[in-house]
């Protein structure tokens, strides 16, 4: 399985851009999503963009990943989930009986 992280772009090619993410900054191939701007949030599978984000989108996804770690090592993750706290969780309508 693949797990797409967020990145920043902090210096762009016509093909390629060096990216912040979590971790050391990484070279990413930029041919599916074309040529980004310093500042842009990427979501980057194996050193490839995949899809340009909002930088809350991003924001969302590296929560999501945070709390993955925190759960693994048996921490706390409910305050990244914080429109989820306090809420008991519903099903979609499709699913709701009639």
């Amino acid at each position: 399985m693949c797990i797409g992280v967020p990145m920043q772009v902090i210096e762009a090619g016509p093909h390629w851009a060096w990216c912040q993410g979590p971790g050391d900054p990484t070279q990413v191939d930029t041919r599916l999503v074309g040529k980004q701007h310093p500042g842009a949030w990427l979501l980057v599978f194996q050193d490839a963009a995949r899809e340009v984000l909002s930088e809350a989108r991003a924001r969302l996804v590296l929560d999501a990943l945070a709390a993955l770690h925190a759960a693994a090592a048996g921490d706390p993750f409910e305050h990244l989930f914080p429109d989820l706290v306090g809420r008991e969780p519903q099903l979609p309508e499709f699913l709701r009986e009639p």
